[in-house]
């Protein structure tokens, strides 16, 4: 039986410092727009891919021709801050002792193009990524399963081999619907107990804090169990 073991990490929020920067750029997307959007609200929905974020704050009987200046509007707010996107700390050296315990290390994000290579140039960590699940290679983005779906092909394992580590309430629908374990992390700012009832098994306050807690998380009991199959 295949021991291979899949810890699929969402970028935003948790391995970047950026959700902020979004919650402000989008802020100013709408604000040029004319849409009064408070900054509370758009905080919660990120995490969403663009035109489920834009479905969730402006509703469905908004002018959809307006979603691609608004897109634009925010990816150029947003990609002014790229050559210095702040990662999270020991967001690589995370992912660097995972791998180096067995796992196979995937993105799932709702980014894409030159935003997840600038996310990933933050990260350092490309020397032990496998891949990555981006916005442009999936249908329907989180709380739907399917990001989360690939990157687990991606490392070729089933759900009950995978953990999922994010940040917001839609990462862990995502993993609760994928049927992997969802991890969720405070760094994205949504509060403990609302991501504990989206389905998180366990919550760290960021990537050093699950860094040093290795040992006695769902990654040590997993490791485990393929150990001793």
């Amino acid at each position: 039986m295949t021991t291979k073991r899949a810890a699929i990490f969402d970028v935003d929020g948790t391995l970047v410092d950026t959700n902020h920067l979004h919650v402000v750029t989008w802020w100013e997307a709408f604000r040029q727009a004319g849409h009064h959007v408070p900054m509370r609200e758009i905080h919660r929905a990120v995490g969403l891919s663009g035109g489920d974020l834009l479905d969730h704050l402006l509703g469905d009987d908004r002018d959809p021709d307006e979603d691609k200046q608004l897109a634009a509007a925010h990816h150029a707010l947003y990609a002014t801050y790229f050559e210095r996107l702040p990662p999270l700390d020991d967001a690589g050296d995370l992912l660097r002792a995972l791998a180096g315990r067995g796992w196979k290390i995937v993105l799932a994000t709702s980014a894409s193009g030159a935003e997840l290579s600038a996310l990933r140039s933050a990260i350092e960590a490309d020397d032990v990524i496998l891949g990555a699940t981006g916005a442009d290679d999936v249908t329907d983005g989180k709380l739907a399963p399917e990001p989360v779906q690939q990157a687990r092909e991606l490392a070729g394992v089933p759900s009950e081999r995978a953990v999922f580590v994010g940040d917001t309430v839609w990462d862990m629908e995502a993993a609760v619907r994928d049927g992997v374990v969802p991890v969720a992390v405070l760094s994205g700012g949504i509060p403990r107990a609302e991501l504990e009832a989206a389905g998180a098994h366990a919550v760290y306050w960021d990537p050093a804090d699950l860094l040093g807690c290795l040992d006695s998380s769902v990654f040590a009991d997993r490791a485990g169990d393929a150990e001793g199959r």
